[in-house]
């Protein structure tokens, strides 16, 4: 993934949670664009980075064995906007994980004060893309790593996320995580890895 739009994970409980932050500034080109003497971080941009702090949660949930991109987005509401020299906290919270897809809930936060809020809908490509390859696994897993994400990552248990055997770290078993509520309130039956893994990749969808 070129683009990220988070700096790095505060929290990442997995299967259920995920906090990142996210610091505006004038180092960044399209600030300059949007808008000339008036700039201002694109809600677009916001609504990507809350997407990559929950879509990294959703796809860890399955070790990334799933490609996980953007599917929708049905409900956002913006009540302010971010200048340059502010710090945002994404945070993302698992509603439900099912076989075809994925819900989050996600807010952004400037201080205390609540930015955006909004629900964001994964899906799950089928077995027609199962040859597509979205992003390099090593590369990925780098980047997580630079995003600070086996720092403070904690499994089911509690214990510390371990670094995956590909990046240095012990080779270990899969133990179970969290079981998210299904649509319909039952518990998704599936085990979660306690490693990074393979790929995940956002693309906007139809809001």
């Amino acid at each position: 993934m070129r683009w990220f739009w988070i700096d790095r994970f505060v929290d990442f409980e997995v299967g259920r949670f995920a906090r990142a932050i996210k610091n505006v500034t004038l180092a960044e080109d399209h600030l300059h664009d949007h808008f000339p003497g008036y700039p201002l971080m694109p809600k677009s941009l916001i609504i990507e980075g809350l997407a990559q702090t929950g879509g990294f949660l959703v796809s860890q949930y399955n070790d990334f064995r799933k490609k996980v991109i953007l599917a929708k987005i049905p409900r956002a509401t913006f009540y302010g906007e971010a200048f340059p020299g502010d710090q945002l906290i994404y945070q993302a919270t698992i509603e439900y994980i099912r076989k075809d897809g994925a819900m989050v809930k996600a807010t952004c936060h400037k201080g205390d004060i609540l930015l955006a809020e909004m629900e964001i809908v994964f899906a799950h490509l089928d077995e027609q893309f199962e040859k597509i390859t979205l992003f390099d696994r090593h590369d990925l897993l780098r980047m997580l790593q630079n995003l600070r994400a086996f720092e403070v990552g904690r499994n089911a248990n509690g214990e510390p996320l371990p670094l995956p055997a590909e990046l240095g770290g012990p080779i270990r078993a899969e133990e179970g995580a969290p079981q998210p509520q299904t649509e319909e309130g039952t518990p998704q039956q599936e085990s979660a890895a306690n490693s990074m893994g393979s790929a995940f990749r956002g693309e906007e969808g139809e809001g």
